[in-house]
């Protein structure tokens, strides 16, 4: 029977965090305010870190880049993103845990709160076909339509996770019921409600908040890193 096996991006399959990353990146190669949006977009980093992020407060921050440029150009700076930053921070240890649930027949899914246009190409890179992410919205259909700066639905983040998620299940023909395990692979306690969800929460990699719960509930705890 199918299974289901779902991954948080950050801190869980790369031992970094895109969504700053890619704010960094933008402030290095200057399509930013260098000092003052890194400050930002360190103190979002560190509310996320602490359970207290404001995600709409961070959403319109994090969105507004991808509203001033076409999407040309900000794929050619994805590219050397990719390149420059991403590429080095693939992990084997991470490829091996996909490709084990890849190898059983499970569905594989990443499920992460970052924007999918900074996580798509991320995904693709650890062979995974599905991604469930925050959506950023566009001005029309298009799949090459410039970024409005607003989120097109609900916030892919902590109880979004699990409504996106379950929408998701029934665009597929799924749900946790007909599965006889689901698995959910995270760092972060912000994650807490979906790992509740599913039938075998994994705590990998966690910050000391879900590590302490992973020792409460006896989950097993996962250090990809180490």
């Amino acid at each position: 029977m199918t299974q289901l096996a779902l991954f948080d991006l950050d801190s869980t399959l790369l031992p970094c965090d895109s969504d700053y990353e890619w704010g960094q990146f933008l402030a290095r190669i200057g399509v930013v305010d260098g000092v003052d949006y890194a400050k930002k977009n360190e103190r979002f980093y560190q509310d996320y870190k602490e359970g207290k992020l404001d995600i709409h407060a961070f959403l319109r921050f994090s969105l507004k880049p991808l509203s001033e440029h076409s999407r040309s150009q900000l794929k050619e700076w994805h590219d050397a993103f990719m390149k420059e930053v991403i590429n080095s921070h693939l992990r084997q240890s991470a490829i091996d845990l996909v490709k084990r649930h890849q190898d059983a027949g499970d569905i594989c899914c990443v499920i992460t709160a970052t924007n999918s246009f900074v996580t798509r190409p991320i995904v693709e890179s650890f062979g995974i076909e599905h991604l469930i992410a925050t959506e950023p919205a566009t001005v029309g259909d298009s799949p090459l339509a410039n970024f409005t700066g607003e989120v097109k639905g609900i916030p892919n983040f902590r109880e979004g996770k699990i409504q996106n998620l379950h929408e998701w299940l029934a665009v597929q023909e799924l749900s946790f019921d007909k599965m006889p395990r689901s698995y959910f692979y995270s760092d972060s306690i912000n994650d807490l409600p979906l790992l509740e969800e599913v039938s075998n929460p994994v705590a990998t990699n966690p910050d000391e908040r879900l590590r302490n719960e992973a020792n409460k509930r006896n989950w097993p705890i996962l250090e990809l890193f180490a």
